[in-house]
């Protein structure tokens, strides 16, 4: 991963980060059919304030409104849910590891702990952000179940694979690799040489997931929903900028050649299909239709 790219998360929590974690708390206190969220977790890390905000739907609404762009709020519900079915699919399919990259405030561990019967879990992330989670965590008294390790790591400096050797990682077991909301971030030879260590180290079995933004939103295209109310520039001046896309269609190719086969795949129609249609038919939210997301098996 370059310097540049990881310049300002290394100096402070990560944005994006704290944004995801607001808004999975927004969506479990949201009591509308299809937008309630499961994540309590980060409903209790997040700010009285924002505790204040997320009571009245329209204040959030008028709060957030100059932070996220049309249909994220709705791809966030969307996308949490995705990860936390394959996640739940890891645990009771007794996987030996789970490897979250960018974990930023993930809480799937302590969510899910009591289906998990052995499987290792291991976040990393960079330094300051990790101990930003781990100050909070300890300051809501959340207990770490004893299966979860965390590993800082400063990309510039530090190997992947011996900081992840050396917390006990073992290469060749069946394990799940998660990558939510991190390759989009990411200049394309760290995409790569992330993807080259998973096919590495990964048994047979494993599977990964992943979510990216399409590549006409780099070129600025403007053609899909949602994509008029995103600030490339903003998000280069927090130094947390997109640089990294896939082409639609392109998922499986991409990870057909780091030895997966694209087992699933869901952009905005797929996901408004499984995770916003109601009980009468209707498609009662709007995704951000920026990106996609998909997960590879390793056959």
């Amino acid at each position: 991963m370059s310097s540049k790219s990881t310049r300002r998360i290394e100096a402070k929590s990560s944005r994006t980060a704290n944004f995801a974690c607001l808004l999975r708390a927004a969506s479990y206190v949201d009591r509308r059919p299809s937008y309630s969220g499961p994540d309590h977790i980060a409903y209790v890390l997040v700010p009285a304030f924002f505790k204040l905000l997320l009571k009245s739907r329209w204040l959030f609404g008028l709060f957030s409104r100059p932070f996220f762009p049309s249909g994220m709020y709705e791809y966030v519900i969307a996308r949490t849910r995705y990860f936390d079915a394959v996640f739940i699919e890891a645990l009771e399919d007794d996987f030996d590891q789970i490897v979250i990259f960018g974990a930023g405030f993930d809480s799937r561990a302590l969510r899910f702990a009591n289906l998990n019967k052995g499987t290792r879990i291991f976040e990393l992330d960079a330094p300051t952000t990790q101990q930003e989670k781990l100050k909070v965590h300890q300051s809501k008294k959340l207990a770490i179940p004893d299966n979860l390790f965390f590993i800082p790591i400063d990309f510039n400096k530090e190997s992947l694979q011996d900081k992840m050797a050396q917390a006990g990682f073992v290469a060749g077991k069946k394990s799940l690799f998660i990558l939510e909301a991190v390759t989009m971030y990411l200049p394309q030879d760290a995409v790569e040489s992330t993807f080259r260590f998973i096919e590495d180290v990964s048994g047979m079995g494993s599977l990964i997931a992943f979510d990216y933004i399409y590549a006409g939103v780099l070129r600025r295209e403007n053609k899909y929903y949602g994509e008029r109310g995103f600030s490339l520039k903003t998000l280069a001046r927090v130094g947390e900028k997109w640089t990294f896309a896939l082409e639609e269609g392109e998922a499986g190719q991409f990870l057909g050649r780091y030895s997966f086969s694209l087992r699933d795949h869901g952009g905005k129609a797929e996901l408004e299909d499984r995770y916003f249609r109601d009980s009468d038919g209707v498609i009662v939210g709007k995704i951000n239709g920026t990106g996609a997301i998909a997960t590879g098996i390793k056959t």
